[in-house]
């Protein structure tokens, strides 16, 4: 290789570890005024995508940073730096949670669930609670999909109309809705989908009857509300 006023004539040796334990060996020109890009990896990258796919899910697994690198030791030759692990992948994953939450709902969701959950986060060496609300909708094949994600403080009046609103601007048209009595959430449906039917979860009606129902009659009187349920109206 020559030199010209684009390229010097020493070419950059270059390790990209691949899935299967192997590294393959690229020459990179050294440019200087134009970028160089192939079509089988892309520039900057040190890693065949495989692999940091595998980094990924190991990550989201729960797999500790110090594990990850001894991981990568073993199977690659290689050792991840908690860098790369922590920040790096953090970026890509985020980056495609964020792409898969706002993404445009095609299609019809003729059901929608919506349900607040609580689960426990650890952020700077503490646990704490927060609250997730979720949307699962069940398509026009019956078949079902989380729609919807938000991460909010809590369950409150707040945080119902914020997730409605983010459904709706996405592309959720009218729908049943089923749900509890959250506070905040029946209220806030009618303000975006004033057309749109709700309906109480079957369980929860089937819990507040056990609770005013003798224990002797619960089993009938459950025989009966599941039989009146089960008819078509």
């Amino acid at each position: 290789m020559f030199s010209t006023g684009e390229h010097d004539n020493r070419p950059l040796n270059k390790d990209v570890p691949c899935l299967g334990g192997w590294s393959a060996k690229v020459k990179v020109p050294r440019l200087r005024n134009v970028p160089f890009e192939t079509a089988i990896i892309e520039r900057y990258k040190h890693r065949e995508a495989s692999v940091e796919e595998s980094l990924i899910k190991m990550y989201l697994a729960g797999v500790s940073v110090r594990r990850v690198e001894d991981i990568t030791q073993a199977l690659w030759g290689t050792r991840v730096s908690p860098q790369t692990v922590s920040s790096n992948l953090n970026q890509k994953i985020y980056g495609k949670i964020e792409e898969w939450r706002n993404r445009p709902l095609r299609g019809a969701y003729p059901y929608v669930c919506l349900e607040g959950i609580w689960l426990k986060r650890s952020w700077g060496g503490k646990v704490k609670n927060i609250s997730v609300l979720v949307a699962l909708g069940v398509n026009e094949y019956g078949d079902r999909e989380i729609i919807g994600v938000s991460e909010e403080a809590k369950k409150d009046k707040a945080s119902w109309p914020s997730f409605l609103r983010e459904l709706k601007e996405r592309g959720l048209t009218g729908v049943l809705f089923i749900s509890d009595k959250s506070l905040g959430l029946v209220e806030s449906i009618p303000d975006f989908y004033p057309e749109a039917a709700w309906q109480r979860y079957a369980v929860h009606f089937y819990r507040d009857i056990m609770k005013a129902v003798p224990n002797t009659k619960i089993e009938d009187v459950m025989r009966l509300a599941k039989t009146i349920h089960s008819e078509e109206s």
